[in-house]
């Protein structure tokens, strides 16, 4: 995994759960974030020909990945899961993974209005958007 060092034109961005994971695209010329798919996860795997159909609708140019980070900003139990799923996307799919701090990501989600059908892709849309704050401008 990496840290940017160019300009993407755009992401696709996961919040990594245990049964499900969101999934939104971040598109930095447009400076836009969207949830897109919640993808069926077991023990963590993902449900992999969904995510080979999302990246090869959506072409990303990089990955990110939420970092679930205690509020003290040590890494949480989860991190390291996520952190691995990061690695297995950035090995499957050839692209830098982004690693972003999503404290509160799912909070935050449900107080737009998110219910628990559509709440890990807005978590995503919510990570997208915190990386997209935090993206250099394009070139």
């Amino acid at each position: 995994m990496s840290r940017r060092t160019s300009a993407p034109a755009s992401a696709l961005v996961f919040d990594f759960g245990l049964k499900h994971i969101g999934v939104a695209v971040a598109l930095t010329e447009e400076n836009l974030a969207r949830g897109i798919a919640t993808v069926a996860a077991r023990d963590g795997r993902p449900h992999w020909p969904a995510l080979d159909a999302l990246l090869d609708e959506w072409r990303p140019d990089r990955l990110v990945v939420g970092d679930p980070l205690n509020m003290d900003g040590s890494a949480s139990p989860m991190a390291a899961r996520a952190r691995d799923f990061g690695q297995q996307i950035a090995e499957r799919y050839g692209l830098a993974v982004d690693l972003v701090d999503e404290r509160l990501s799912t909070f935050e989600a449900l107080s737009r209005g998110a219910d628990e059908q559509n709440a890990h892709a807005r978590a995503a849309e919510t990570i997208a958007e915190t990386w997209l704050g935090r993206a250099p401008p394009p070139v």
